[in-house]
């Protein structure tokens, strides 16, 4: 048992070590960081949202998401507009020129994360897929439990 957690853990590793390389080299070549492109791709694909919103759909801090919004803006891909209904919301969007550079680069993360994939069976992709969402449900539950015992103490 010791061993094979001792294997998975390496393995994990080593994957999250390739695959952030593959993503800091194709989102470099747009000049943006990983967060960026995965903002950008959660804006692309949902549309304007809060940054509450937004940092919980890329599972960041508030004010993490807020810092990367703000270089967006400066490079001209996001914008912050505040809401018709409520003038107190603030949403964030994908500007025209987000927009205009996804159709001309593969620069959504879960479009290039699937050509990385495209050598893989489709069966092991569904295996790699169910694999991890047990142990996100296992990892989630131990976050919990943590986190419940912190508060308790």
């Amino acid at each position: 048992m010791m061993q094979e957690s001792r294997d998975i853990l390496m393995c994990y590793l080593r994957v999250t070590q390739h695959m952030s390389q593959q993503f800091r080299s194709h989102f470099g070549r747009l000049n943006l960081t990983f967060p960026q492109a995965l903002v950008l791709t959660v804006l692309g694909e949902e549309g304007p949202m809060p940054i509450s919103a937004l940092a919980e759909r890329t599972g960041s801090a508030n004010s993490t998401v807020s810092g990367i919004v703000d270089r967006l803006e400066k490079l001209g891909l996001a914008k912050r507009e505040r809401s018709e209904i409520d003038r107190r919301v603030i949403y964030v969007a994908a500007t025209e020129s987000y927009k205009a550079m996804f159709r001309k680069a593969e620069a959504n993360v879960s479009g290039y994360f699937s050509s990385l994939l495209d050598d893989m069976p489709e069966e092991d992709r569904a295996q790699v897929l169910s694999a991890l969402d047990k142990l996100d449900a296992v990892l989630s539950r131990r976050a919990e439990q943590e986190g419940g015992e912190a508060g308790q103490k």
